[in-house]
């Protein structure tokens, strides 16, 4: 955590539902710091919309009853996560002094498109 209200988790969790929910809880507390711009409001409602379902679609994933369900969802988790990506990214740039609390957050969201593009990459095969 750091010492300024905003969390930094440097305690990586292997376990993809834990990241995925500590994610998500990291951008809803970035979206609290953030300036109330008008600009700023348009984007926090969009990358809340994409973060939340991507949180929402992981845990319906958890509880597929099918491989097919399981990689409709967890597609939609990676549509998500990228779209959540982008948005963070968005935000970095147009808040310059925010960017060293939203780069890690920006990182670790890159690191879980990454896991779940190879969770259904690895699913496929199977």
């Amino acid at each position: 955590m750091s010492n300024d209200k905003f969390p930094i988790r440097n305690d990586k969790k292997y376990d993809i539902h834990d990241r995925i929910f500590e994610f998500v809880i990291d951008v809803i507390e970035l979206t609290k710091v953030l300036p109330k711009t008008p600009q700023n409001l348009m984007v926090i409602n969009q990358v809340m919309r994409s973060v939340t379902s991507m949180g929402a679609n992981d845990q319906e994933a958890d509880g597929a009853s099918s491989k097919k369900d399981f990689l409709h969802c967890y597609t939609i988790v990676r549509k998500e996560s990228k779209e959540t990506v982008f948005w963070l990214r968005l935000l970095e740039r147009t808040n310059a002094h925010l960017k060293p609390k939203i780069d890690p957050i920006v990182q670790e969201g890159s690191e879980i498109v990454a896991i779940v593009s190879t969770i259904i990459n690895n699913t496929n095969r199977s």
